[in-house]
């Protein structure tokens, strides 16, 4: 029986390897079916991306008022206040409970 079939057996390995590749270019991790996932998640790191971009030029633009030539007193004086816990008579605070 066996050497019956064996004139098949190169025959049926190649469909096997070609189905196993359409079948993964179909629905693999970079497949086809695959793209509208990938879109949304483009989308969304993207957003990301500029939010976190955002969050950096303010940070540069905070970082530059407090060099030595450029040094604004308002932010200094915000920057002491909170970090030694000290308020001016005038200020309104408001506490919050930090998470633990």
């Amino acid at each position: 029986m066996f050497a019956r079939l064996q004139p098949f057996l190169p025959t049926a390995a190649i469909f096997f390897l070609i189905f196993y590749f359409a079948f993964h270019a179909l629905t693999g991790d970079r497949g086809l079916l695959s793209i509208s996932r990938r879109n949304a998640d483009l989308a969304a790191k993207t957003k990301e991306l500029r939010k976190i971009r955002a969050e950096r030029m303010d940070l540069e633009a905070r970082a530059r008022l407090l060099r030595g030539g450029s040094l604004s007193a308002d932010l200094l004086e915000e920057r002491a206040r909170s970090l030694l816990g000290y308020a001016d008579p005038k200020d309104y605070v408001i506490r919050v409970k930090r998470p633990s």
